[in-house]
């Protein structure tokens, strides 16, 4: 069959079950995330073996990046909180059927904003099998239908919790399985981003090359973030041991992450107390550091950085680092170089940091927090579809709220607008009402 053909196909299956997904209870959504958790703890053993494939093959061939392999590994560990994911959005309140807005416009004719599903969802990810968990719980618990294409290196992976999920669904008559779909082969990207129409949102979660790819390719709304090059900023007023510790937790604790920290920048009157223990921890913890001219005027044994390194998100064990005058040149530099993801402030000077969290523009500004926080389940999301660091729908970790859209349903009794207009014309009430 045609690709195209098949993606289209596959949209307009899509389409229909988001039609019957929308009209759902909130219980047989719910139902449906415990048989799909059930399915993937019964299927545990062959989904983790078609990773041990995956990963055998990704690393055997050239190309995939050690953060890549990092990010496409499972064990079992992983898959059970993989499931507990799951569990936690069922448990989530329903996000389906919420009065935003009731107002009287006139006795008689009521105006109510009720949130409801956004459709279709088309997500393409990379080398992150437990992307299409997550996402497949959010699309599900929030009464979207959803098309998976994740990259070739994860393909058996993927198809083993497709499988599962649909076994899970196939329990609870009332969810389509075509609610959920799994699209095969690169070319399916392309068919599926011409479906203007039928796909109501794009999420792109991978490379800055895939998502800039996808942000010019189609007419499609795209809700994603194509860097994620996270600052911490040392205030003057930085106490040095948190300094150290939330610098390491930032970068090291996982760095291939959108949301590890990859440039720091110090106070000009901090550095020389500030950065030898910083230089001495990361180094011991294997980062590599680039630094500019100002800190190697303290530390001549650290690598030179280059213009390069302010714009590039390593998602490694590598960090630059910059020494500025104030807090003014930090913020300067984040606007700069930074990709509106996520920023952070290390100070004990609370007038300091309420001014850096006003100013500076970002989905998450922090103060004296690790910038690995910037995450859907931490947030209390239960999970995420993933970040989106424009400013239009929804910003920052996306969960449930962010996969709604709203509709007014308007109440009357055979009232007309020509009653309200002219000589002798009704007046509105515009009463608001309680929920």
């Amino acid at each position: 069959m045609d690709l195209a053909l098949h993606v289209r196909q596959a949209a307009e299956a899509a389409r229909a079950a988001a039609r019957l997904l929308a009209s759902t209870s909130g219980e047989a959504r719910n139902a449906a995330l415990e048989a799909m958790a059930c399915a993937l703890e019964a299927e545990a053993a062959g989904i983790l073996s078609a990773n041990a494939e995956d990963h055998a093959s990704a690393s055997a061939a050239a190309g995939l990046s050690a953060a890549s392999l990092n990010r496409l590994k499972l064990d079992a560990g992983k898959l059970a909180e993989m499931v507990a994911g799951v569990r936690a959005v069922a448990a989530l309140p329903d996000p389906l059927g919420r009065v935003r807005l009731h107002r009287r416009l006139d006795e008689g004719l009521d105006l109510i904003q009720l949130t409801c599903p956004l459709g279709v969802l088309g997500v393409v990810f990379e080398s992150r099998p437990d992307a299409l968990v997550q996402i497949g719980a959010l699309a599900l618990k929030s009464g979207n239908a959803v098309l998976l294409k994740g990259g070739a290196e994860a393909r058996r992976t993927n198809a083993a919790l497709a499988a599962a999920i649909h076994r899970g669904l196939e329990a609870e008559p009332a969810i389509p399985v075509a609610a959920l779909q799994l699209l095969e082969g690169r070319e399916a990207v392309e068919a599926m981003l011409d479906l203007n129409g039928l796909v109501d949102l794009i999420i792109p979660r991978g490379s800055n090359a895939l998502v800039r790819h996808i942000q010019s390719r189609t007419k499609i709304p795209v809700l994603g973030h194509a860097d994620g090059i996270c600052h911490i900023y040392l205030d003057r007023a930085a106490d040095p041991a948190m300094a150290v510790a939330l610098v390491l937790d930032s970068k090291v604790q996982y760095p291939a992450a959108c949301n590890a920290v990859e440039s720091v920048l110090i106070h000009a009157e901090a550095a020389p107390r500030l950065l030898p223990a910083l230089v001495e921890a990361l180094t011991a913890a294997g980062v590599e550091l680039r630094a500019c001219e100002r800190c190697r005027a303290l530390l001549p044994s650290l690598a030179p950085a280059t213009d390069a390194d302010w714009d590039t998100e390593y998602g490694d064990l590598i960090l630059s680092m910059r020494i500025v005058d104030d807090m003014d040149a930090a913020i300067a530099h984040i606007h700069a170089h930074g990709s509106g993801h996520t920023e952070c402030i290390v100070t004990d000077d609370i007038v300091t940091a309420e001014r850096f969290l006003r100013e500076v523009d970002a989905a998450g500004v922090y103060h004296n927090a690790s910038t690995r926080f910037a995450d859907g389940y931490r947030y209390g999301f239960g999970a995420e579809v993933g970040i989106s660091t424009g400013k239009l729908h929804a910003r920052g970790p996306v969960g449930l709220e962010g996969l709604v859209t709203t509709k007014y349903v308007l109440r009357g009794h055979g009232q007309k607008v020509s009653d309200y207009t002219g000589a002798g014309a009704r007046r509105f009430r515009h009463e608001d009402l309680p929920d």
